[in-house]
């Protein structure tokens, strides 16, 4: 077996390590006679999973104890939803930050569940920028600021988190959390699906600051309220045990490893890499993205002509660098270097792009 180097933006690729474990418990956990995936949530063998999957967690990013820290189903996109629901009244103003195809989405998973007010939106210079906090349009009383730390898709990060003043900072870091050290006491809710960074897809964490979660919201089902997700400590149904289990041995590693400052380090070394190589190569390659806002985590980029993409791909397939094409909404290429991805990968692809030029460019 010969693993490529995977730069899928999600699900993508795991620790090689964790991987090895969760193969190795597979059959049977801990000496429990059953595979961790078929015993019971309810559980001695699963709550103690359950309670250091949280715990190594809250270690690794910090997170003070007057936040709740879930574990649910749904992906991000569900979490956009419930927000407002329990965070906002009904028709109550929420302010919507759009940097790119996933801020767009959390607007549209909203609007029948508040005013929505597009603070901002940098869709008129096709997602390359992020509008000035200047320019931004906040309401005066807004239930909450909505916006993306990274867009997957368009490859713009926010570097500093924004100040929105006493309005809550409710964001979703799907594709960058635990990338590098975040004050966690500057938002009122992070949300992030873990298929990028924390784990496999099927799970989603939500860190949410506990007197939120004492506004009454609007109409639900118990599924639907945080509250009660809080009071039955995530396991209010069935949750994805075996997905909970795998994020919970990513938070190890990545303890292990050094922690989110650690993370950030080769993050940082992973991306200026590579970005070298589109700026360096003479407008071979080319990233359309502002410098100031480029992602550490997606890096779009393009050729110079749309008729090498077929090659390229093909070309780095057989180089064992999988998951390049670029996403549908922009065409060209797109490589995802999250947590997991060891920097001999971005070593390798550099390297391969480079020589991929000198034969066609």
């Amino acid at each position: 077996m010969s693993r490529a180097f995977n730069f899928s933006a999600g699900p993508a690729t795991l620790p090689e390590s964790v991987l090895l474990q969760a193969q190795s418990e597979m059959l049977e956990w801990n000496n429990a006679g059953a595979s961790i995936v078929e015993l019971s949530h309810r559980g001695p063998e699963f709550i103690q999973v359950a309670a250091e999957a949280e715990r190594d967690l809250r270690t690794l990013m910090s997170i003070p104890d007057d936040y709740a820290v879930l574990f649910l189903q749904g992906g991000a996109t569900a979490q956009q939803a419930l927000i407002a629901l329990n965070f906002a009244n009904p028709g109550q103003t929420a302010d919507y930050v759009v940097t790119g195809h996933w801020g767009k989405t959390a607007l549209k998973q909203v609007k029948p569940y508040v005013s929505a007010n597009v603070a901002a939106n940098g869709e008129a210079a096709g997602f390359r920028d992020i509008p000035a906090r200047a320019e931004w349009n906040l309401s005066a009383d807004a239930a909450y600021v909505h916006y993306t730390a990274n867009e997957t898709i368009h490859g713009v990060e926010f570097r500093d988190v924004p100040d929105v003043g006493d309005v809550p900072l409710i964001a979703d870091f799907s594709s960058s959390i635990a990338a590098e050290p975040v004050d966690v006491s500057k938002f009122g809710v992070i949300y992030a699906g873990a298929q990028k960074n924390l784990g496999p897809v099927g799970v989603s964490v939500v860190i949410i600051r506990r007197e939120l979660l004492e506004r009454a919201g609007q109409p639900r089902a118990e599924i639907f309220d945080y509250r009660a997700h809080v009071k039955g400590e995530s396991m209010l149904n069935t949750p994805p045990t075996w997905n909970w289990y795998l994020a919970g041995l990513v938070f190890k590693w990545m303890l292990a490893e050094g922690g989110v400052a650690e993370f950030a380090k080769r993050n940082a070394r992973k991306a200026e890499l590579l970005y070298k190589t589109i700026d360096n190569s003479g407008g071979f390659y080319r990233n359309e993205v502002a410098a100031a806002v480029r992602s550490r985590m997606n890096v779009p980029f393009f050729l110079k002509d749309e008729a090498l993409d077929k090659p390229f791909l093909k070309e780095a397939e057989a180089a064992g660098l999988i998951s390049l094409k670029g996403h549908r909404a922009l065409g060209g290429m797109r490589a995802s270097i999250y947590n997991a991805m060891p920097e001999a990968g971005v070593q390798a692809l550099a390297s391969f792009m480079q020589d991929f030029q000198k034969r066609h460019g």
